[in-house]
């Protein structure tokens, strides 16, 4: 799950701030390029001049081209993972990562255009497919050792992996998200993103329950 968030990016000094604003306008300008042309015909050169930084700067942020086609946000996997370990102890380790992703999709109605381009982007290049697809993994897999470590209580990550809660709920946390865009997306006049995104978590809170006839 990658995640564009103006919420995260207001926190940290000014320059840690300006360093988000840069790295996301280059990946929007990448994002919208490949959208229009098609990736194989963006260049760095093209997405630099579309953010208004040099091609120098753009290899500050990301290694290769490709990357900027795939990784909107790299840092939003960090700051999930710092809000679940943060979480109230009374949290139960649902809500504490319903909080976390709650945070970051603060704009997700904003960036749903965005987040649109970028799926097209991917579905339409295999090999950026694939590369999205890892990305996805890494993220969820930190995420479910986060929930472990939350577990534990120790800061000790084990030797063993996250085990299968952790592993299961990040899985199925990252499906609710997807579910509450989808189902969003195509009811956007009914209900406000975040409402959809907290009756999700509320269905999954209660064991799923089938719903009443």
């Amino acid at each position: 799950m990658q995640l564009m968030s103006e919420k995260g990016a207001a926190g940290g000094g000014l320059r840690e701030r300006k360093k988000r604003a840069t790295r996301a306008a280059l990946a929007e300008a990448a994002v919208r390029l490949a959208a229009e042309h098609g990736a194989e015909k963006v260049t760095v050169e093209a997405i630099s001049a579309a953010a208004g930084v040099s091609v120098r700067t753009f290899f500050n942020y990301f290694d290769s081209r490709d990357e900027a086609f795939v990784v909107i946000d790299a840092d939003a996997g960090a700051r999930m993972r710092r809000a679940v370990l943060e979480a109230p102890a009374d949290l139960s380790p649902l809500a504490a990562l319903r909080e976390a992703m709650a945070a970051e999709l603060a704009e997700a109605e904003q960036q749903h255009e965005l987040w649109r381009l970028h799926a097209e982007v991917l579905h339409a290049s295999p090999h950026l497919l694939a590369r999205g697809v890892g990305a996805h993994m890494a993220a969820e897999a930190d995420l479910a050792d986060a929930i472990a470590l939350r577990l534990r209580g120790d800061g000790d990550p084990g030797g063993d992996g996250p085990g299968l809660y952790p592993r299961l709920l990040a899985a199925v946390a990252g499906a609710a998200v997807r579910t509450s865009m989808d189902h969003w997306s195509a009811h956007q006049e009914e209900a406000a993103f975040l409402d959809v995104f907290h009756e999700v978590f509320t269905l999954l809170a209660a064991g799923l329950p089938a719903p009443s006839a």
